[in-house]
């Protein structure tokens, strides 16, 4: 059996420190406080931000549809759990619905990501033929279809048309979408280090080399996507039962170029620089940033430009700021290796030990 590294034992140690100070502050700070809206958001959007990693980054594929399966996880979620009782109620311009029977959370959220995973299937076939700009069009084309497709008042007894889904089971524990975002980004992290995670890297970096290697371009394309649509599936599940309402108004392809934006930011290609791009990008965007929209007085004096939306203003800033000095993202295509940090930790030591004689 393969040893643990260093490396891995710090990385497994950190983890679990992490979770277990979310545990503790849930039971000293008030759940309901920005810090864990944050912490609940960023977990989700990190999950969702490394699925599209996946493809993009690992594979080499642009594709703009991730906010279309995170619409079809979230409302295979929704219709599949909301309990019998409240089913008139919800659907009360459908007679109720054609549905009349609920699943548990867990298997709500794997078929959410198997229901996501098939779409992505049946589109692939014809998309994946597609490269670069047009493969982005295409799968953005999708995702504003598929939005459209679900509010149309004839799919209503299944998916309540353009009203509301409710009703459905919630999470009030910050640790419900950590584990799941955990487990599901430990697989991910899983399967970039098998043989197919190489072959991804292999067709991102000269897919005319890897068909000579005997890679099946189509095959691992095709896999790529449907396994990145998984996950983007189980993410718009958790972030149906953060929301605790589904509506396809709110799947706008804004909330794509948001997890892309966040995928850039963290670099990509490091799935380390993705998780940690979705916490820093939600906790600026909605809370670090929020005294920026209120009119602030000092005495007499009016502060000049704090108003609403200045918030906005100044986060754009930001970011093209980090654009611009980091340009490769917060890691680039690196993760966090304790290694390489403890070597140039002895290095250092030994440097100045040196310079001390």
């Amino acid at each position: 059996m393969k040893k643990l590294s260093k490396n891995n034992i710090i990385t497994i140690a950190l983890i679990i420190v992490v979770y277990a100070i979310v545990f503790v502050l849930e039971k000293v700070i008030d759940p309901n406080s920005m810090l864990f809206i944050v912490l609940k958001k960023g977990a989700i959007y990190a999950l969702v931000a490394v699925s599209m990693n996946l493809l993009n980054g690992f594979t080499g594929l642009f594709s703009l549809g991730q906010a279309g399966f995170m619409l079809i996880g979230a409302y295979t979620y929704a219709i599949f759990t909301i309990p019998v009782e409240y089913r008139d109620a919800v659907y009360q311009y459908f007679g109720g619905g054609i549905v009349q029977f609920s699943i548990p959370v867990i298997p709500a959220l794997i078929l959410a990501g198997l229901v996501a995973a098939l779409f992505a299937f049946l589109i692939g076939l014809p998309v994946l033929r597609l490269k670069s700009d047009y493969l982005a069009i295409a799968t953005l084309g999708f995702a504003e279809i598929i939005r459209a497709f679900f509010q149309w008042d004839t799919l209503g007894p299944v998916t309540n048309g353009s009203n509301l889904l409710r009703k459905f089971p919630t999470f009030d524990s910050t640790l419900f979408p950590f584990t799941v975002a955990g487990i599901c980004i430990l697989l991910i992290v899983l399967l970039i280090n098998s043989s197919y995670g190489r072959a991804f890297k292999a067709i991102r970096d000269d897919e005319i080399a890897a068909e000579a290697m005997g890679i099946n371009l189509f095959k691992h394309k095709e896999m790529s996507f449907v396994i990145s649509s998984f996950f983007a599936g189980v993410g718009g599940a958790l972030l149906a039962m953060f929301q605790t309402t589904v509506q396809a108004m709110a799947f706008k392809s804004a909330m794509t170029y948001e997890i892309l934006l966040i995928v850039v930011i963290g670099g990509i290609g490091s799935v380390t620089g993705s998780v940690l791009a979705s916490f820093l990008f939600i906790a600026c965007s909605e809370w670090w940033l929020r005294f920026l929209d209120a009119e602030t007085y000092i005495g007499a004096f009016k502060v000049p430009l704090l108003r609403a939306g200045f918030r906005k203003v100044v986060f754009s800033i930001i970011i093209m700021a980090v654009v611009l000095f980091y340009r490769q993202g917060i890691m680039g295509d690196r993760e966090l290796n304790f290694d390489r940090i403890l070597r140039k930790r002895q290095k250092f030591i030994e440097k100045t030990q040196r310079g001390g004689k």
